[in-house]
Order: C-alpha cells, then structure tokens, then sequence
C-alpha cells in the first residue's frame, strides 16, 4: 500500500469516528499506535488527550514542533458517503481529520527516510475548536519538558485552489473574544418611566457607542478590528420597562495591543453611560483565541517549503489577513512559527466552507500537506 492510499484510510478512519474535543480518545490512541509503530518515542495524555511524537535523527541539537489539530464539531453531518460520521451530532466539519493524516504521514515518510539531523516534534493537539487545546498542552509542559525551537501548523481552507499555500508574516488571523454586559436598573410602569430607570435607553446608547471604539480609538492602519454586538435581551414585556438588559458580542482583532484597547474601552463605554443614567453595570471580557502571529523567519522558511513542494505560482507568501482565529496562536507565543493555510479546493471538490454539515476534507491534497512537512523538515534539519 502507497503513503497516498495509507493516508487517505487513515482519514476517512478518523473522519468516520470524530470526537469532541478532550474526549478524543480514540483518534489520539489511534495516533499514539501508529507513531509507535512508526519508532517514535511517544507520550500520551499530555493535555489531556494529547499525542507528542519525538523523532531523533543525527547529533544536532536542533529543532521543530509540528502541530495538527484532532478535534470534532457538534454538528449532524448531512453527507451520504461511505466514511461519514458514525458518531450522531458529531462531526469532523473542520478538516481537523486531514490534518491529523497528513501529520501521520509525514511521519511515517521521515520515519523512513531519516533525511534530516536534528528532532522533530509531532504535536497532536485535542481541543482547538474551544480556544483549549494548546493551553492545555502548554500547561502541561510542551515547551518546558522539550526544547522545540520554532512550531509551525496547517489548516485547510475551501474557497482557495486545492493544493495553493497562504500565509504571511505577522497576524495571519485575528483574536476572538467575548463580551457581556449587564445593565441593572430598577424598571417599572411602562406608562411611567419616570418613576424608575431604564436600562433599555442605556443599553441602545452603549450598543451605539461601542462602534465608536473601531472608527475613533483604533488606527485604521495599525489596528484594524471588528465589534459585533450579537445578543440583546431584557427581562420586560410589553408595558413593563425592564429592570435588567443583558448585552452580549463578539471582538476581532490583530494585535495584542489592539485587543487591550478593546477590552478597556468597552468597559469605559458603560461605565460612562451608566453613570450618567443613573444605574449599575456587570462587565466580563473573555478572550478565547489571541491573534495569530507568524513570525517574520518562520513564515519565509515556511513559504520557501512551499514553493518547493507546490511551485512559485501556487505559494502566496503575504497574503490578506483572515478575521478567523486559532488556538495555534499560545503555541506561537511560547515560539517563534509559522501558520500556513492550504486550499481545499473550489466548486464542488473540496469547496464547501468549514463548520458546514455538508463539508469534507479534500483527499486530493493529502500528499501535498504530507509533502510540505517532510519538505519543512529537512529543509530546517538540513544534513
């Protein structure tokens, strides 16, 4: 049997048995197995239910992290073929099963071939979808118990050319956080709002100006953001004037020091209108992802990877931002890297968009994630 023909049953395998995230025990036990029978040195269970591969070649001490996500999404799946999901409401919806195979594979090629003098790191990260996995990896020492001196990752993305590669230095994909707001008032009579206060003026003025934040406190150039507010909800009726507004929404940003401004400001925001209408407020900021920034080396060493494996034209080494997020991004603060993107495909093979009941991973680029690895690995670890 082919590498080729080994990794597409190997994604279809995980694709039919996906798992939510820290409850992926048998696709990590399934990638822990092979790794061994591969002659990695494995550890289980590191953050959670994650899998680290060590593959030692040569005397150097160098080193490289490569990271593939496992996780599954609570979605029906709506397809009909053969290696769909078995696993009702859970769905590899994300092409976290492409990944998880062509990390597999590259592994098993440079098992092989040994063609490189240094270690690699084979990362298997439970968790991404939630902005969990790598935190729990990280926690449990992936950076601290082994010395990996850059990490590198790769998604998937429908819409662009099967087998093209994307990325670029800096913020290659923004934070997401999440914001809620309670304004507590004391309500009353519909007919006399005089009477007490209402939270529903304060909350329309706050909804208001927070999209101030983005037009008049952050650069248009350096600190390009979204603000959505996407949730709000009292506790009124018809001729009752409410004596709670709940607020709730979603932030993107580029920079750390972007999502600060965002954080404080929105507080600022509040507190001002709730001040001046006389009532009291809650404010919670979660942030669930950071930006993900490549660093400006890793992303050539990466692009450089491409273009051997894919060809000049089909390697965009400075593309657009994206406004998605990753949880790639704590690896990336641990260590320099780079997070590349790779086209599923357009139309119908391999084009439907991610999270969609309908989507699947395109097996048409398997080798070519396979290829780049192996690529990146021996290009670092030259002999």
């Amino acid at each position: 049997m082919t590498v080729e023909s080994k990794v597409i049953e190997w994604r279809h395998h995980i694709h039919q048995h996906p798992e939510f995230g820290f409850e992926e025990f048998q696709t990590s036990a399934m990638v822990a197995d092979l790794l061994e029978q591969f002659g990695l040195e494995v550890h289980r269970n590191i953050g959670q239910t994650g899998v680290v591969g060590i593959l030692k070649c040569g005397d150097s001490d160098r080193s490289i992290g490569l990271r593939a996500d496992m996780d599954a999404l609570h979605i029906c799946e709506k397809n009909t073929f053969c290696h769909a999901s078995v696993n009702e409401g859970v769905m590899h919806a994300c092409g976290h099963d492409g990944h998880t195979a062509m990390l597999l594979g590259a592994a098993h090629e440079l098992a092989q071939t040994r063609n490189f003098d240094g270690t690699v790191y084979f990362i298997f990260q439970p968790g991404e979808e939630h902005g969990v996995g790598a935190k729990a990896m990280i926690a449990d020492g992936l950076f601290t118990r082994w010395k990996i001196d850059a990490v590198y990752a790769m998604h998937n993305l429908p819409g662009i050319e099967a087998g093209k590669f994307v990325t670029r230095p800096g913020s290659l994909m923004a934070s997401e956080s999440a914001f809620e707001i309670e304004i507590l008032a004391t309500g009353g009579h519909a007919a006399m709002p005089h009477m007490g206060t209402d939270p529903i003026v304060v909350g329309a003025q706050v909804v208001l100006a927070i999209q101030t934040l983005v037009s008049r406190h952050l650069s248009a150039i350096d600190e390009t953001a979204v603000i959505s507010v996407t949730e709000f909800k009292t506790n009124g009726t018809v001729n009752v004037i409410p004596s709670a507004v709940t607020i709730k929404g979603d932030t993107r940003s580029f920079t750390d020091e972007a999502l600060a401004k965002i954080e404080k400001g929105i507080e600022r925001i509040v507190a001002g209108q709730c001040m001046s209408a006389g009532v009291d407020y809650k404010y919670s900021f979660n942030n669930s992802f950071l930006s993900t920034i490549n660093t400006a080396q890793e992303t050539e060493y990466a692009t450089q990877a491409a273009i051997k494996v894919a060809g000049e034209e089909n390697v965009v080494g400075n593309c657009a931002p994206f406004t998605i997020s990753e949880d790639f991004s704590f690896m990336l603060r641990q260590a320099p890297g780079c997070y590349v993107l790779v086209g599923n495909g357009i139309g119908e093979c391999g084009g439907t968009a991610l999270h969609n009941p309908y989507y699947d991973f395109n097996d048409n680029i398997l080798m070519s994630g396979v290829n780049f690895w192996q690529q990146l690995v021996e290009q670092q670890l030259n002999k």
